[in-house]
């Protein structure tokens, strides 16, 4: 799925191709707009396209066919000094010869600005991110979190149009990197600066995304908000890339509208919500979160689905408890509940009657 270039778009990319050999395309007819404020995040595994678009926009990197247009005007041919964009990277690229004060000051030097005025500018954007103290500190004084907070301003000293990020906590550890995504997604609020964001971590995407662009193959495959992307999946890629997700593998043996009622393959029929899915006898891969799954049957509304299942174990995870199940003869099937005062114990090898609502079954594209 792609978003048609728009009138109030502040990023279009307009029909972009990317081709390192002239031969295999790594972009393949990129239409996106981003909107001004926006936090948009290119989503997807290595080598989906999504980190030379981020480089194509930056200008690091020539588009072999199409525009890439900001704030109305062409930018193909610009240098990536001109085009007035902050950059962040993974691995922060601070000047280790410089104290903190002089790498911000350094980018202000390079556009001319006056020694008062890049004073000013420096703790400014010092203050941002609550590094002011450690102006005249060196990189190698700092911690990663403090050197990612310094790229971080640096990045914003110039005032930017436009902020990119390219896998900016993927050296901090799960804590500090969590902690983190918050800060820069407040930052982003309190700002109104428009960033564009890459990461193959979907829920680094889910927490700090006003949408996701998922690459897959060198094309979005879909473009939405987090819920909608986690909720709504509109194939099986995204439904297996966004969260943890059950598939099961049937066949369309009725079609009316988007209800379509699926033969799994041990013969068992369920209802499903179908999505691009045109006739009957089509093969589709039904998805289903963990967490939609209920095993209380006398709980479930009346609409509810419910089929045999065999528990196979039980993993505590503290908040909350995940079973792997056999279900229609796959043995790969997860439910996920709250740990709560009085929760019912499941048990390796015990049968149980699970099920869902009809809505939140999914009728994909087969895997």
């Amino acid at each position: 799925m792609t978003a048609q270039p728009g009138n109030d778009a502040f990023v279009v990319f307009d029909h972009v191709q990317k081709s390192y050999d002239g031969q295999t395309l790594v972009v393949k007819d990129l239409n996106l707009s981003i909107g001004k404020g926006e936090f948009l995040t290119m989503l997807g595994p290595s080598g989906s396209g999504k980190t030379t678009c981020l480089m194509m926009l930056a200008g690091f990197e020539t588009a072999t066919h199409g525009e890439i247009l900001l704030d109305g005007k062409n930018i193909n041919d610009v240098p990536p000094h001109k085009r007035g964009i902050g950059m962040v990277f993974q691995n922060y690229a601070l000047f280790p010869h410089m104290t903190v004060g002089e790498n911000l000051s350094f980018p202000l030097e390079v556009r001319g600005m006056s020694k008062s005025e890049r004073e000013e500018r420096v703790t400014r954007a010092l203050d941002m991110v609550q590094m002011g103290k450690f102006k005249n500190r060196r990189p190698a004084q700092l911690s990663g979190g403090q050197q990612q907070r310094i790229a971080l301003a640096r990045a914003l000293v110039f005032d930017p149009k436009l902020v990119l990020m390219d896998e900016p906590l993927g050296a901090l550890d799960k804590q500090l990197r969590e902690h983190m995504q918050f800060e820069i997604k407040a930052l982003h609020d309190r700002l109104g600066i428009t960033v564009v964001y890459v990461t193959h971590d979907q829920g680094e995407a889910l927490t700090m995304s006003d949408r996701i662009a998922v690459f897959n193959d060198g094309r979005i495959q879909q473009l939405a908000p987090p819920p909608s992307l986690y909720e709504q999946p509109e194939n099986s890629f995204v439904a297996g890339f966004i969260g943890e997700n059950n598939a099961l593998r049937g066949t369309i043996q009725e079609l009316q509208g988007d209800k379509a009622l699926v033969r799994l393959t041990n013969g068992e029929l369920i209802d499903a919500t179908a999505v691009n899915i045109r006739e009957r006898g089509q093969e589709t891969t039904v998805s289903i979160r963990p967490e939609r799954v209920e095993f209380k049957p006398e709980l479930m509304p009346r609409d509810a689905h419910t089929i045999e299942a065999k528990v196979r174990d039980v993993v505590y995870m503290g908040d909350i408890l995940r079973a792997r199940l056999c279900v229609a003869g796959q043995d790969d099937f997860v439910m996920k509940y709250r740990n709560t005062l009085g929760q019912v114990k499941l048990s390796p090898g015990q049968s149980i009657r699970i099920g869902w609502h009809p809505e939140d079954a999914r009728a994909l594209d087969p895997v």
